[in-house]
Parts: C-alpha cells; structure tokens; sequence
C-alpha cells in the first residue's frame, strides 16, 4: 500500500487517494483499507467491503468486494490514462435466479447505471460477470445447492473525484446481495432474497 504522505507520491494520486478515503458507502456496508496488491502498479490503494447482517456485524458470505485505484505516470495504453479502477463484488444467488441466461447482463446493468447515477466519468471499461451453480455431495451433502453471482470490473476515472466511482461499487456490492438499491433506475431482480436474516 502506498503511503500519501511520503513526497515521492504524485499529487494527483494523492488527491485521488484522499477522495477515495473520504467517499460514503452505505450504511449497510462494513469498508475498510486494506493492503493493496503489489505489482499492478506504481501506486495504488485498495478498499474491501462486506455487508452487514442483521446482526450488525460485517460478513463477507452475505456480499463481499474490492475496490482498487491504480496509479501509473506512464499512463499504460490499455488505460488510456494514468488511473484504473479495479473492482471485484460477489454475493450469493438463489439458484432458480443463476439459471436465468440474463443475469450476468443484470449484473453489469447495476454496475453500469449505479456509476452513471453518481457522475462517475470515466472510460474503456471492461469486466466480467460470473455465475457458480454448486451442489453438495457427501459429507457436504447438507449444504445442498448453491449459487453465487460474481461481477470484475475495470475503467479509467477522467478525474481525481474518485468518490462516485466508490459509491458505484459500494451500491453494487449491496444490490447483488439483495439490498434495495438506493440509485434511482436500478430495481432488484423480481425474486431475489435478501439473505440478512
């Protein structure tokens, strides 16, 4: 993790760094900082986020994610800038809703409409979304059937405002946990639990 108070730190990774920081999440989501990974970049700073059950308390198996901020002078071609945006969001699925083909689609709408909500500018955004079907055998037999919904994300902020760009992440994180969403254009999937109990 790279430290913002050191002079070798460019300023604008710097302002970028304090943005990120200081943006709000939602209630309903425990964000940290935490180390970020190593050789992915000159600098970088990353955040992790778990929603928060009933209880009060973070867990990751209710909705997890990362969010990464890359900084590299160089400013890589594949970025076309000298910032990234790397962001990871997991959470479980009922299994009737992982076996709808349009759900990935779904997936990325939220993340979509969540940063174009909050007038997170950027562009060459990229990503992935992923559904696990699982089922138990044996011993995990009891577990029965599972899903998970999975969505990778990258893009280049236009500016140091990182603070839409947090907020994006932090609502999609919470919708595909089933959380009502807060960002006006998004809507739940019509079935999907809110597994918070």
């Amino acid at each position: 993790m790279s430290d913002t108070s050191s002079p070798a730190v460019p300023t604008a990774f710097a302002a970028a760094s304090a943005a990120v920081r200081e943006a709000l999440s939602r209630d309903d989501l425990a964000v940290t900082e935490i180390p970020a990974p190593g050789g992915l970049a000159p600098h970088a700073l990353a955040l992790a986020g778990d929603v928060v059950g009933a209880s009060g308390r973070a867990d990751a198996e209710l909705g997890t994610g990362r969010f990464v901020l890359l900084y590299d002078e160089s400013a890589p071609e594949a970025w076309g800038g000298v910032f990234r945006v790397v962001c990871f969001a997991q959470a479980p699925l009922e299994t009737d809703l992982a076996l709808d083909p349009f759900v990935a689609d779904v997936a990325w709408s939220w993340l979509v409409d969540s940063l174009d909500a909050g007038g997170a500018s950027r562009h060459s955004a990229s990503g992935t979304a992923t559904k696990v079907l699982s089922s138990g055998y044996g011993e995990l037999a009891a577990q029965g059937d599972g899903a998970q919904l999975e969505l990778r994300a990258s893009w280049t902020p236009t500016s140091t405002d990182l603070a839409p760009h947090v907020a994006a992440w932090s609502e999609l994180i919470c919708t595909l946990a089933g959380l009502p969403p807060t960002v006006e254009g998004v809507t739940l999937l019509a079935s999907r639990r809110v597994g918070r109990d």
